[in-house]
């Protein structure tokens, strides 16, 4: 029983992984700070296989950050035009 529990949360976590992806994919940014949005998204994947429960506060942080406009600093851009 607890299994399939746990199953199915992984299912969940996966689900809202995929939508955060597409949020990210879609968002009007520079390239710099997509690139260190897929690079949290590729963290809280691996940290799915190891503490499920982090990984979805992690995700939860994200797609609040996402959902509310705050986004990482584009390191590419080095403050020139």
């Amino acid at each position: 029983m607890e299994r399939d529990i746990q199953l199915q949360l992984y299912g969940i976590v996966a689900d809202r992984l995929k939508e955060a992806h597409r949020k990210v994919r879609a968002l009007q940014v520079p390239e710099g700070v997509r690139m260190a949005l897929s690079r949290k998204l590729l963290v809280i994947t691996a940290a799915a296989k190891h503490d499920l429960a982090d990984a979805a506060r992690r995700l939860d942080r994200l797609m609040d950050d996402l959902d509310e406009g705050r986004f990482p600093e584009d390191l590419d851009s080095g403050g020139s035009p």
